[in-house]
Order: structure tokens, then C-alpha cells, then sequence
């Protein structure tokens, strides 16, 4: 969730600041998630992959334009990046529910 909120706001904002490695990126030791915490993942999860989406499907974006804020990459990258990104973390949790055996009944 937070790196592709991260690239998201890369690709969309002038005054990108980049977080700090990997600080900003996990959460801190020993914390313990909550429900809320978890919907909020969720939640902000679907609306940047949507914001991703929609930049993507926009006729007038470049997507081999360089970001002018940017060291040369372009949205194509970017969004390939979060993509790459993504489908190892979802990759994981279907590994973590097989193993815990958290599968609905009906899945085959």
C-alpha cells in the first residue's frame, strides 16, 4: 500500500519527497495491526490502483514521457513497477493463506 501510494504520488506530483528507506515504508517493530488498520489498507489500497488505472486510461497520458521531476523515468515504468510490486505481495498472502489453511470451502 505505501509504495504504491508512493510511485502514485511520484507520477502525479511536482513536489514529490521521497520517503525514507525503509523507515516510511514498514510499520514500526512489534506494532500489532488492527481491523481498522486493516480496512484502511484496504481501502486506500483500491483507491490508488484505481488512480493508477485511471491515469493509464487516459487518452492524453505520455506513458513514455519522462516524469520532469523525476532521474529519467517515464509512467510506463512506474506503473509496471507498482505491478510488479503488487502481484509479489498478493502472491505472498495466497502462499500465508495455503499454509494457514484460511481458503473459503469452496475453493479448489
Amino acid at each position: 500500500r505505501i509504495t504504491q501510494w508512493d510511485i502514485l504520488d511520484f507520477i502525479i506530483n511536482k513536489n514529490y519527497k521521497e520517503l525514507e528507506w525503509p523507515k516510511d515504508y514498514w510499520p514500526e517493530k512489534f506494532a500489532k495491526a488492527t481491523q481498522k488498520d486493516w480496512d484502511y489498507t484496504i481501502e486506500t489500497f483500491e483507491k490508488d490502483v484505481k488512480a493508477l488505472q485511471n491515469i493509464v486510461k487516459n487518452p492524453k497520458t505520455d506513458l513514455f514521457a519522462k516524469i520532469p521531476w523525476g532521474s529519467g523515468q517515464n509512467i510506463l515504468r512506474e506503473v509496471l513497477l507498482v505491478a510488479d510490486h503488487n502481484a509479489y505481495h498478493i502472491g505472498e498472502f495466497t502462499s500465508l493463506r495455503q499454509v494457514m489453511g484460511t481458503w473459503d470451502k469452496s475453493h479448489k
